[in-house]
């Protein structure tokens, strides 16, 4: 349940956006960028986990690093247009709300690890 945190904080942002009329293209370029990587997260575990059980460590270290900069980069620069795209309120919530699921995503992420690590290794 820890690992999908951060969706469900983009989930309840929704309502918090309309109900304060915060810009909702701010929202939708964060919502989009953030479950785009989320995909791209979930395929590049699998990739790496599917090398590591073939011993292949150099590949598997490749899609994990690939994949990181690709989603760092993937969200950046959904945050960097819709402020240069629309207005700067937008690319203000963008920022704001990236920077939220950033934090709930790296806390849970830390968290899961400490509290299961079997799991993990």
């Amino acid at each position: 349940m820890l690992r999908y945190a951060d969706l469900v904080l983009l989930a309840l942002a929704l309502p918090i956006f309309v109900v304060a009329g915060w810009p909702l293209a701010g929202y939708a370029a964060a919502a989009g960028a953030w479950c785009a990587q989320h995909v791209i997260l979930a395929y590049a575990d699998r990739a790496s986990v599917a090398a590591l059980r073939r011993g292949e460590r150099n590949r598997a270290l490749g899609i994990v690093g690939v994949s990181t900069l690709g989603r760092l980069w993937l969200v950046t620069l959904a945050v960097l247009l819709v402020g240069l795209l629309g207005d700067r309120q937008d690319g203000l919530a963008a920022a704001l709300l990236t920077l939220a699921l950033v934090t709930v995503h790296l806390a849970c992420l830390a968290l899961s690890r400490l509290l299961n690590p079997a799991e993990n290794a």
